[in-house]
Formats: structure tokens, C-alpha cells, sequence
């Protein structure tokens, strides 16, 4: 089942429904969701405590997050 707004907005907060339908297109859970947010805001923090890097569709979410939110956490403006 997609992801849905409220599922979305839970985690990320309000998002535009270009990102909704891209976040949705992956087939990805809340959980996966959830998981990727994490090590978009804090990818150091995780590496450090020896989580293995993120694979499949957790992989696929941090990417489309990390165009959207960018280093650091910091929501990409430009």
C-alpha cells in the first residue's frame, strides 16, 4: 500500500504533492519512511553507531529526501 499524506506528514511534516507522489511511486511502508528521514537529518550519528548503510527502498527514499532536504538536514530552498 502507498504511502499516505497523513503517514507522510507525520514524518516530514507538510510536504508538496509533487514529493508525496515521488515518495509514493517507491512502494515504500511508514517505517521505511521513517528510517530514511533518520539518516537524512543524521547519517553521521547512525554510521557511528555501526548501522549498516541503508539498502533498497530505504536507499531509494534517502535519496529522493536528501534532493529535498539536502546536507545537514537543511530543507533545500533553490
Amino acid at each position: 500500500m502507498a504511502l499516505t499524506r497523513e503517514e507522510v506528514e507525520s514524518i516530514l511534516g507538510p510536504v508538496d504533492n509533487a514529493l508525496l507522489a515521488e515518495l509514493a511511486t517507491t512502494g515504500a511502508s511508514d517505517r521505511e519512511l521513517a528510517e530514511a528521514h533518520a539518516w537524512v537529518m543524521n547519517d553521521e550519528a547512525l554510521v557511528n553507531d555501526f548501522r549498516p548503510m541503508p539498502t533498497g527502498k530505504v536507499a531509494e527514499l534517502v535519496e529522493i529526501l536528501h534532493r529535498q532536504f539536502g546536507p545537514g538536514g537543511e530543507e533545500d530552498m533553490g
